[in-house]
């Protein structure tokens, strides 16, 4: 088995927000309230003095405090911090101990460079399963069809996909727009068949992505530079697959794994 070193792990650096939202110690616990209430994002926020983080005031500090109360007198100012080279799984670690939902991410020098929090953890986990799933595909591919093949990184558009799963669930794509809202969707899969691109693995991802007007995916993808007789380009012309748009949605009360109680007395 391989050993991973650590200098192949993720780190911080890779995954953290870089353009952070800060306050400043000397704003007052008015302002920054009423920040906090009208953003969608935010339910605390870094306090720095020109860069340098000086502490973290979440809505909980706030709730007792004079509107006209500086900052600087109620944050947090024991603060844990993350330094960009750490781990993602170290950082991990900080984060499920300590409860708190994300960590303010400084250099040598102390000052602010991103944060991190447990999303960007999540989405960490997620992007690093997907490799290994691709690597297993495309050795399939090569033993089946006797060639070599290669696989790259890139974005894909999805009006040129071609779907080889006829039908996606109401449920599992409404969690896959939940992800894509907020960055956390893994890439697609695709076969580019000497030009035709076969969508392998990420039907709900890609639906979702329709939904939300969004043109282009990252996705990994194997390339043959040779077109050969697969599978799954069969079996998408069997079922009339040529578009995102030919694939059923199916409401989550029909998906085979969930039974309603009704059902349950009769079984």
């Amino acid at each position: 088995m391989e050993v991973v070193s650590d200098q192949k792990k993720p780190q911080v650096e890779e995954y953290m927000t870089r353009d952070v939202a800060t306050v400043s110690p000397d704003a007052t616990v008015g302002t920054v309230a009423t920040r906090i209430a009208e953003s969608d994002e935010h339910n605390g926020f870094p306090v720095c003095e020109r860069r340098r983080v000086e502490g973290f005031v979440s809505a909980r500090d706030l709730l007792l405090a004079d509107d006209d109360e500086p900052i600087f007198k109620v944050m947090t100012a024991d603060l844990l911090v993350a330094h960009p080279e750490m781990k993602v799984t170290d950082a991990a670690r900080v984060i499920l101990r300590s409860g708190v939902q994300k960590l303010p991410v400084v250099d040598d020098a102390g000052n602010l460079v991103g944060i991190i929090s447990n999303a960007d953890v999540i989405r960490s986990q997620i992007e690093r399963a997907t490799p290994e799933k691709v690597g297993k595909l495309l050795r399939t591919l090569e033993e089946i069809h006797g060639v070599n093949l290669e696989q790259e990184r890139r974005t894909v558009p999805i009006g040129e996909l071609t779907p080889t799963q006829g039908k996606v669930y109401a449920d599992e794509l409404e969690g896959r727009r939940y992800e894509l809202e907020r960055g956390l969707a893994e890439p697609l899969v695709v076969i580019d068949n000497a030009g035709t691109l076969l969508l392998a693995d990420g039907h709900h991802r890609v639906l979702a992505a329709d939904r939300l007007d969004i043109d282009e995916m990252d996705a990994y993808v194997i390339v043959i530079d040779h077109q050969i007789d697969l599978g799954m380009a069969r079996t998408a012309e069997k079922e009339n697959l040529e578009r995102i748009d030919d694939i059923e949605v199916v409401d989550y009360a029909r998906h085979p794994l969930v039974r309603t109680t009704k059902r349950l007395q009769f079984e």
